[in-house]
């Protein structure tokens, strides 16, 4: 039978690929998820961990290699530039000589108040942090690449090589320079040795580069004596110098006065104040602001004198006192120095009229004050400008000192005992033939016959009374009768220089050529008026640099001449301003002596002069303020001929007053050479060359009416029979 086409349950036989379905099991599960999600993550992970380590890695070789490869560089030259100071006697000053008004101070001059009220300001964790702010100095440059404007948050070692080594330019740059050095810095130096070097060169406004700037600029006094209440002011200064000075800008004083009470606060907070000292403190409003000390005025004169003084007696050499920081204390007395300037400026500077007088455009005073005691320059005049008049009428050494150098010839006589050609002792009573163009005798060179002053002739005539008329015919025998030689010799020991231009051993040189300056004939006629004893002058007082002295030579005082050569001789100089051509400067008002004289064709008028307490010369010089070439003073100040017994004799008699104002006047303590003190009988006198010698003819010298000096010093006469010199 054929197989049926029904159902069967035969199983159908089977073919390649087909199996039988299990009719126990379910559907089949969907096929499990890949891990792609979590492996990405993983994959992030993995890489952000990576760039991490790679960041650690090139931040731990790019600070390796910033630590390695910057160096600490030298200091820049705006942080080591300072100016030299100089002082008054009594410590206020005169003026500065550079451009940085900076004076570097040791950190034990700066008070502890003062230090502490800075950090408070600045770095309260100066002391027990690190020396960068890694966070301080992220914020600041990312406000420098935002354009947020500057921010600082350094700490006070970035401050300080920001300052002493890079420059104040905000650049990334810079920053790293700073971070790498700021680290390096703290490990090579102390602490103390960082602040110091802070304090000396942050930049405090008022043109005021340091503590001790600032100190001078807001309160007028040295950084050791600020207290609490005024430090705090300059350390909140720091962050916005000009906003905060409550002087120039009194708009901001509330904002100033909150940054100062924040530094106060600051200091409570830290322990370094205390509340009660706190709750007194008072805001201490500073000065107001002057405009920089330059040199004009005498101020460059005075400054250059000082420098001169230091480099020329090997104190400080040129280059070096070119490199500034030195506090230089001198030897002025600010208040003679103010009297000097008025005097001058009332007898001379306020007369002149260039359009009145042509020749009051040549018109120059110079004038120095010397105490005779100590040798110290008490007050010099150079000028009327050392911005307009560079050279320094009282120190140059280009104008003939005239007839002031003839008490140098009488000290030397009477040093040297010498005698006139004819065997007589020199005193103030020998006579000697004063007519004009009289040659000297004696003498082996050249003929000499020098004119006196309007050719006048005078006969025989006493040594005080030549004195007193400045005779050139008298004093030019004198020399001759001493010997030039030792002429020359007493007025080097009197204080004249050796090198002094034109000092030559001559007879012309009792007429004064030498061109001495103002300030060496001062030096010469305080060794008078100091009995002979003679102290090399000084400018200065005292010489600091960084907090240490600088040694200063020793002026060892002498005995140049004798007291009674030296005191014979003020004997007569007393009677010149008494009865002579100096008797302007009694105006004084008390004991003086003194010279006048004149320079060849009027170039220069003197006067010098001295009481027992001061020794002042002034001259009137005369200059070509274009060529620079000396000129004539005829017509000067409205008058004919300048002479030194007008304009230099008042200024030296109002300086004098003024000058020692409050001091009892004190007679002269002479000694006079033996047989000076009495003076002896006149011998008869027979008919002189103009007729008999009568009353109205006699010599003062002879008579005793020359004036009070000059009758305090006689000696015996040589009879009128006497060869005349």
């Amino acid at each position: 039978m054929p197989p049926s086409s029904g159902t069967s349950d035969t199983p159908r036989p089977s073919r390649p690929g087909w199996e039988p379905r299990d009719p126990t099991l379910s559907a089949p599960p969907p096929p499990a998820p890949k891990p792609r999600r979590a492996g990405r993550v993983r994959r992030v992970l993995r890489t952000l961990l990576g760039l991490c380590l790679l960041g650690v890695l090139l931040l731990a070789g790019a600070f390796t290699a910033g630590y390695l490869l910057v160096e600490i560089p030298p200091a820049n030259a705006a942080a080591v530039a300072q100016s030299n100071v100089y002082l008054y006697r009594d410590g206020s000053p005169i003026a500065r000589d550079g451009e940085v008004n900076r004076e570097n101070v040791r950190l034990d001059q700066v008070p502890l108040g003062v230090r502490q009220a800075v950090l408070a300001a600045e770095d309260r964790d100066f002391h027990t942090s690190h020396a960068v702010d890694p966070k301080a100095m992220v914020r600041a440059t990312w406000n420098t690449v935002t354009g947020k404007g500057r921010q600082s948050g350094s700490t006070i070692t970035q401050q300080y090589v920001k300052n002493y080594y890079l420059g104040q330019e905000q650049t990334l740059t810079r920053k790293a320079k700073e971070f790498f050095i700021a680290i390096k810095l703290g490990r090579e130096k102390t602490e103390e040795e960082i602040l110091q070097g802070y304090l000396n060169t942050s930049y405090f406004g008022r043109n005021a580069y340091g503590i001790q700037a600032a100190a001078r600029a807001y309160y007028g006094k040295d950084v050791e004596q600020l207290d609490t209440a005024q430090g705090a002011y300059l350390a909140s200064l720091l962050k916005a110098p000009s906003a905060y000075d409550v002087t120039t800008h009194p708009e901001n004083r509330a904002k100033a006065v909150a940054r100062w009470n924040y530094v106060l606060d600051g200091m409570v907070t830290e322990g370094w104040l205390g509340h009660a000292e706190r709750a007194a403190a008072r805001f201490p409003l500073p000065q107001t602001a002057r405009p920089a000390t330059g040199l004009s005025g005498q101020r460059g004169y005075l400054v250059q004198a000082v420098e001169e003084y230091l480099t020329g007696h090997g104190v400080i050499d040129e280059k070096t006192l070119a490199g500034g920081g030195y506090r230089i204390t001198t030897t002025l007395e600010r208040a003679q120095q103010e009297t000097l300037v008025q005097a001058v400026e009332d007898r001379v500077i306020s007369r002149l009229d260039p359009a009145r007088d042509p020749a009051d455009r040549y018109v120059r005073v110079g004038a120095a004050a010397v105490d005779p005691a100590t040798g110290k320059v008490l007050a010099m005049y150079g000028g009327i400008d050392y911005t307009q008049q560079y050279v320094n009428n009282a120190t140059r050494r280009d104008y003939q000192v005239g007839s002031t150098f003839k008490p140098f010839v009488f000290t030397a006589a009477v040093q040297s005992g010498a005698q006139t050609q004819y065997g007589m002792p020199i005193t103030p009573y020998t006579l000697y033939d004063g007519t004009n163009r009289r040659p000297v005798e004696g003498w082996n060179g050249s003929p000499y016959d020098p004119a006196n002053e309007d050719d006048a002739s005078y006969g025989e005539i006493a040594v005080g009374e030549a004195t007193d008329l400045s005779v050139n015919a008298v004093y030019a025998q004198m020399a001759v009768d001493v010997g030039p030689a030792h002429v020359r010799r007493t007025a080097v020991a009197l204080g004249l220089p050796g090198s002094t231009p034109d000092l030559t051993a001559s007879p012309s040189i009792a007429l004064g050529p030498a061109t001495a300056s103002v300030l060496d004939m001062a030096s010469a006629y305080a060794t008078l008026a100091a009995h002979g004893r003679h102290g090399t002058y000084t400018l200065v007082e005292g010489v600091t640099k960084g907090g240490e002295t600088v040694d200063l030579p020793s002026r060892p005082a002498r005995q140049a001449v004798t007291r009674e050569a030296a005191d014979t001789t003020t004997s007569i100089l007393r009677s010149v301003v008494e009865a002579g051509t100096g008797t302007a400067a009694q105006a004084a008002g008390r004991p003086a002596a003194g010279k006048t004289g004149t320079a060849e064709d009027d170039r220069a008028a003197w006067f010098a002069g001295y009481t027992p307490e001061l020794a002042t010369v002034v001259a009137l010089m005369g200059q070509d303020p274009e060529s620079g070439r000396q000129e004539s003073l005829y017509g000067a100040l409205g008058l004919p001929r300048i002479n030194g017994g007008g304009a230099p004799a008042e200024i030296w008699a109002q300086f004098t007053r003024e000058a020692l104002a409050g001091t009892p006047p004190r007679d002269f303590d002479l000694r006079l050479m033996p047989g000076a003190e009495i003076m002896p009988p006149v011998p008869p006198m027979p008919d002189g060359p103009d007729g008999p010698v009568g009353e109205e003819n006699q010599d003062p010298y002879l008579t005793g009416e020359a004036g009070p000096g000059a009758a305090v010093s006689r000696s015996p006469l040589p009879a009128r029979s006497s060869p005349r010199q």
